[in-house]
């Protein structure tokens, strides 16, 4: 009997490429090697899409790209992926279902998962609307309040309005430290804490480097939150974990590179709390339209307890260190059986969509 073939997307057009090339590898260590056969797509920081068949470890610190490449140059007629049209293997001829390990732009924001929907290929986590509209800090911000959802303060703007006007608002509206972010980055990248209005400035100008859109949040001094969510109709929750960095936020830095950032799953909460964040988070997650799996960010104030919803991750790390594994891995899940649920929700969510 034929396995189900599953492509795994790796790499992506982004400043995660990164953090994606690990995360795939821990996806495709934990798929069920007797179940599915699985085809490995890289797709480059300048968005070619190149078929892999070599060494998994190579993935992660990103050698894979060369033997790709040879293998393109020397066996085009096997190696050549025609996305849509002609010029070489269809990329449904391949593969039966995508796992989309992508993060950031044009992987998480709904782009890719556009694409594999024309194409009419069952992938797994949430859709066009699902990606687009959590990617998009602002437009998740605006759909968590008409949700009646507690979040900090923020102001919303373009880069080509950076200047002294919109630094006037920000600094009338809020109140520091600010966190200046990229409305469409994740992994902390291009993200800068500002604790006066003398370095606001150049905070936006980074900012405006990964993404035209940018969001100024005011700073909590905040406890950080993170639980997780499954499903398509009927929603899994996890268990609540906390975030504890060795820096002076949860930057890029820390999220990866630091051994002494810890995280506590689950977190030293009230059962009342939990129950409060996990109700939250699946408000948030139907709301923004999400499907399969997603990880949902928030914020406790330490002194009020009060707690703000921060942000969802449609598309969450899958890291050794990721919190989305450890969150459902402490209700009693493997690593294993959370990858091959997500799958199932894939074509599941396929399957409604096609009335099958």
């Amino acid at each position: 009997m034929n396995k189900t073939r599953i492509a795994v997307l790796f790499g992506g057009k982004s400043g995660e490429h990164e953090v994606s090339r690990v995360s795939a590898t821990s996806v495709i260590k934990a798929i069920n090697k007797e179940k599915y056969d699985i085809i490995t797509i890289g797709i480059t920081k300048q968005g070619e899409w190149l078929l892999y068949e070599g060494p998994l470890e190579d993935i992660a610190p990103g050698t894979w790209e060369i033997k790709a490449r040879e293998d393109l140059a020397n066996h085009p007629e096997h190696f050549q992926i025609a996305l849509l049209g002609t010029g070489g293997k269809s990329l449904k001829s391949i593969c039966d279902f995508v796992f989309p390990v992508l993060h950031g732009p044009n992987g998480e924001d709904g782009t890719v998962q556009g694409l594999l929907k024309l194409i009419g290929i069952p992938f797994a986590g949430s859709g066009v609307i699902g990606c687009s509209t959590t990617m998009d800090k602002i437009v998740a911000k605006e759909i968590f309040a008409d949700a009646g959802l507690k979040q900090a303060p923020f102001v919303a703007l373009t880069a080509d309005k950076i200047g002294p006007a919109i630094e006037e608002r920000i600094n009338k509206e809020l109140t520091y430290p600010l966190f200046v972010k990229p409305a469409n980055m994740g992994s902390s990248v291009g993200i800068t804490r500002v604790a006066d209005p003398e370095s606001l400035h150049a905070a936006l100008l980074e900012a405006a480097e990964y993404d035209f859109r940018i969001v100024v949040e005011q700073g909590i001094d905040a406890r950080e939150l993170e639980t997780a969510v499954m499903g398509n109709e009927e929603l899994l929750s996890s268990a609540v974990g906390e975030i504890i960095p060795d820096a002076v936020f949860y930057d890029y830095d820390a999220k990866y590179n630091n051994a002494q950032s810890k995280t506590l799953v689950p977190a030293d909460i009230t059962p009342a709390e939990a129950d409060e964040i996990r109700e939250s988070a699946k408000t948030a997650y139907k709301a923004c339209g999400c499907c399969g799996f997603a990880r949902v960010d928030f914020l406790m104030d330490k002194t009020t307890h009060q707690i703000y919803i921060n942000e969802i991750n449609a598309i969450p790390g899958f890291t050794s260190i990721s919190m989305f594994p450890m969150l459902f891995m402490a209700t009693g899940l493997s690593y294993s059986e959370i990858v091959e649920n997500i799958i199932q929700y894939g074509y599941e969510r396929y399957n409604t969509e096609n009335k099958r």
